[in-house]
């Protein structure tokens, strides 16, 4: 088994999040990092931001570089949304396990240890589920619940049977499922820079590849609060979500993940 530098990478994409940073997260995210155990490493995956985002995750990064040293680092890509922006930062990653995790913390970090815990125990892929019995979420509007669970059942019906939440985004790799799954993406792999960087399905394109190639996955019940947010559109955002299930299904007729 290959020896890898660190136990556990933290990828955290983000895109335009000064919003977010001036409400406190990164400074809730420190609090958690300080009662981590074990090495790791947190890489700020930055897609493109055309706000203060950089320069204020800089500005953290060299807050606590003595608390933290050599722990914390910021990728800048282009714009071309979460999937490939994701994709890079686990890329990166030297971690045994990685765990890529949405910017506003809407699952805490402290439950990287219920994943932890069952990929220890042999699995390749854990994933947060917020729709299995003992999950608890907190705050979240109906119609998000009901656009989530509507999504949810065409997933299973036409790509992944058997999994209850595909895009809750709090999902762990081990180094070996990362490398093999996310340098195959092609509907949310990296690209150049476009007007259309949606990316609503891409952790659907990552767990249909992992059931392809014979990566068992487990689901887990996490803690999740709903955050505010202007960049859901239910009905738009469920189309092209429809869409890019269909385009995953194509690609993998015409062999692009062979």
């Amino acid at each position: 088994m290959a020896n890898y530098r660190l136990h556990l990478s933290i990828v955290i994409p983000s895109y335009n999040e000064a919003k977010n940073i001036h409400r406190g997260v990164l400074t809730s995210l420190a609090e958690h990092l300080s009662k981590l155990e074990g090495s790791w490493e947190v890489i700020f995956s930055d897609d493109g931001s055309n706000d203060e985002t950089v320069p204020l995750i800089r500005e953290f990064i060299q807050k606590y570089s003595k608390q933290f040293p050599d722990q914390l680092s910021i990728l800048e890509n282009i714009h071309a949304g979460k999937g490939p922006t994701v994709q890079a930062g686990m890329l990166k990653a030297q971690g045994k396990y990685r765990l890529f995790t949405d910017f506003d913390q809407s699952t805490p970090l402290n439950e990287v240890k219920k994943l932890l815990k069952h990929a220890q125990e042999n699995y390749p892929v854990v994933i947060g589920s917020r729709e299995i019995e003992g999950a608890h979420r907190d705050r979240e509007p109906l119609h998000r619940h009901l656009m989530g669970r509507g999504f949810n059942l065409l997933v299973q019906i036409l790509a992944i049977p058997g999994i209850y939440d595909t895009q809750c985004g709090f999902k762990l790799f081990s180094a070996e499922a990362t490398e093999q799954l996310f340098s195959k993406l092609y509907v949310y792999g990296k690209r150049s820079a476009r007007q259309d960087a949606f990316t609503g399905a891409f952790d659907v394109e990552a767990l249909y590849l992992a059931k392809k190639y014979g990566f068992k996955i487990k689901e887990v019940p996490i803690q999740w609060e709903h955050n505010e947010t202007d960049r859901v559109s239910p009905v738009r955002d469920s189309v092209r979500m429809l869409r890019d299930i269909f385009r995953i299904r194509i690609a993998d007729l015409n062999g692009k993940y062979t």
